[in-house]
């Protein structure tokens, strides 16, 4: 908890230093405009900028900091801002008055309506994983392959936000987890459902479920496309003796996320040839592999979920 607020205060900072750069930004610039007057159209900018990215909080919170700016630049020298000495009376209090009225209430519009998107926008993430969702379980040739695709979601969502993904990461991870087994459909179900130990030939066959998956999946285009490359890599291990040669950085850092949550999900589940482990020794074999199967900094991440109780699914969700 103590870290998370420690993030949010650091993501506050960065936002309101970048706001204070673009007023002090703006103080140059018009400094530099000579024989002008007050050039109050530069001071919109940290709101517009503020309003674009931050919402309409820190747009209000933008504009009252150029209006405060403005005024005492303009108090203790209006020369600083383009208005010499005999044009001190021209710059009225009515014109600031009229400036910073419409300052504000430009803030709060732009910042409304940044907010209105970015509601639409979550409620078009949350029907785009809603319908990845149904299409994992369209496709699954069996209640585990659909359910295992949805427990390895939640717990590699679980692991990322310890390791500390930005959001447009954890929404590729997501999809990707939800949709890393999909080229199971296309391995008979003799294979899926062996009640016994795979043969080599079988366990060949297995492996083409990513080949399988990658094929079907190639015509998407858009964001979902950026999920390709992270399910190809999902059975790559940290050391390069996984399905591909790949090795530590060059595996995506979503598809090490992925690769740690699918081999815990399928040491804890029942499967016809074994029954499952219990979480505890599943950690520990999670913790054996870091280095070689997994990346070390993807298991740190994975303990530290596993203390917390984060990679427990209630049962009524699976």
């Amino acid at each position: 908890m103590k870290k998370r607020w420690l993030a949010i205060a650091a993501d506050i900072n960065k936002e309101l230093l970048l706001i204070l750069l673009i007023i002090a930004s703006a103080g140059v610039v018009n400094f530099f405009v000579s024989g002008q007057r007050l050039v109050l159209t530069f001071y919109n900018l940290p709101t517009l900028f503020a309003a674009y990215y931050f919402g309409r909080r820190r747009a209000v919170m933008a504009a009252i900091a150029s209006i405060l700016f403005v005024l005492w630049v303009n108090t203790v020298n209006p020369a600083i801002l383009g208005a010499s000495i005999e044009m001190r009376g021209v710059l009225s209090a009515s014109d600031l008055a009229i400036w910073a009225g419409f300052l504000v209430i430009f803030a709060y519009a732009a910042g409304t309506l940044y907010e209105h998107a970015e509601r639409r926008l979550h409620e078009l993430r949350e029907t785009y994983y809603g319908l990845l969702q149904i299409l994992s379980q369209i496709i699954s040739n069996d209640k585990y392959t659909q359910n295992h695709s949805y427990r390895v979601s939640v717990y590699a969502v679980q692991i990322a936000q310890e390791v500390g993904l930005s959001e447009s990461q954890m929404e590729d991870l997501r999809a990707a987890a939800l949709l890393h087994d999909v080229g199971k459909l296309e391995v008979s179900r003799e294979v899926l459902h062996k009640a016994a130990r795979l043969t080599q030939d079988e366990v060949r066959e297995m492996r083409t479920h990513v080949g399988k998956g990658m094929a079907m999946l190639s015509p998407v285009r858009g964001s979902l496309r950026r999920v390709l490359p992270i399910i190809l890599a999902h059975h790559d291990k940290f050391d390069g003796t996984g399905y591909h040669p790949a090795r530590g950085d060059e595996i995506p850092i979503e598809a090490r996320i992925i690769s740690v949550a699918d081999v815990y999900d399928s040491l804890v589940s029942d499967r016809p040839y074994r029954k499952g482990l219990s979480p505890f020794e599943a950690r520990d074999v999670i913790l054996k592999g870091a280095g070689t199967d997994f990346d070390p900094a993807i298991v740190n991440a994975f303990e530290s979920a596993f203390r917390k109780q984060q990679l427990e699914v209630p049962e009524v969700l699976v």
